[in-house]
């Protein structure tokens, strides 16, 4: 029986809650041969989906944003994934003139003299790459929890972005921080130092801070700005209502 992508992410809905992140990884990769992939920045949640991915050999395909801005922290873990699980992870990085244009018209450091800036950064460095490592995909993986912020807490562990087309999907929506941590420890997965220095949720190196105690994990991020304007844009249009959707996949596995 075939679903439209509408009663896919009804479906994926009440699959989730009742399936372990491995459980749930395997039957995207089963469901959607060559047409799952997920994105890491290399923070807690996405080295452990990394760890499921590469661990048990799953056919999803892993990539990165590489910005031209990240910390050298960053790009240390993702040596070392690359050195623990001998996996590939692709690489998406902006166009090298859009960032060239932008650099002569408004210097290296645009983006903290407004929030339309600072969104035209992120579209060249981060948007525009993601549309290209997405186009012609049907599932996307995300490593993103209800609790990283309040705007995440009314997401849904899995949604249908109109933007891109497909179907995001959150393994770790329940999880907690703690849980995360614990289980980094207890499977040897290669940990981000920055998370050691007060750095939750991990970005670009001019755009991200460590949070004090009590501050929400969003907080780090472009600290400069009022809190509801803390995304960049890779996760904007997930909540868009499903219409007009295709019957292209079969019913979910019970």
């Amino acid at each position: 029986m075939e679903l439209s992508q509408a009663e896919l992410v009804d479906d994926l809905r009440h699959y989730l809650p009742e399936h372990s992140v491995l459980e749930t990884l395997t039957m995207l990769a089963d469901r959607f041969p060559g047409k799952a992939i997920f994105s890491t920045s290399f923070g807690l949640e996405d080295q452990i989906i990394s760890h499921f991915i590469f661990e048990h050999n799953l056919p999803i395909r892993v990539f990165t944003l590489d910005t031209g801005r990240n910390f050298q922290e960053t790009y240390s873990t993702w040596n070392k994934t690359l050195l623990r699980y001998g996996q590939p992870i692709e690489v998406f990085a902006p166009v090298t003139a859009s960032v060239e244009a932008l650099m002569l018209q408004k210097g290296p450091n645009s983006f903290y003299e407004s929030i339309d800036n600072r969104k035209e950064c992120c579209y060249i460095r981060k948007v525009e790459p993601l549309g290209r490592a997405l186009a012609g995909q049907h599932v996307w993986v995300t490593g993103i929890r209800a609790e990283q912020s309040a705007n995440r807490q009314h997401m849904e562990r899995a949604e249908w972005d109109a933007g891109h087309q497909l179907v995001k999907v959150h393994p770790l929506f329940d999880w907690t921080w703690e849980q995360c941590v614990a289980y980094a420890q207890q499977n040897g997965i290669p940990v981000n130092p920055l998370h050691q220095k007060g750095f939750v949720s991990i970005g670009c190196a001019p755009c991200t801070r460590a949070i004090q105690p009590g501050e929400d994990f969003r907080a780090g991020r472009w600290w400069w700005e009022e809190a509801a304007a803390k995304e960049c844009g890779l996760h904007s249009t997930a909540e868009t209502e499903h219409q007009g959707l295709d019957p292209v996949v079969e019913q979910l596995p019970s």
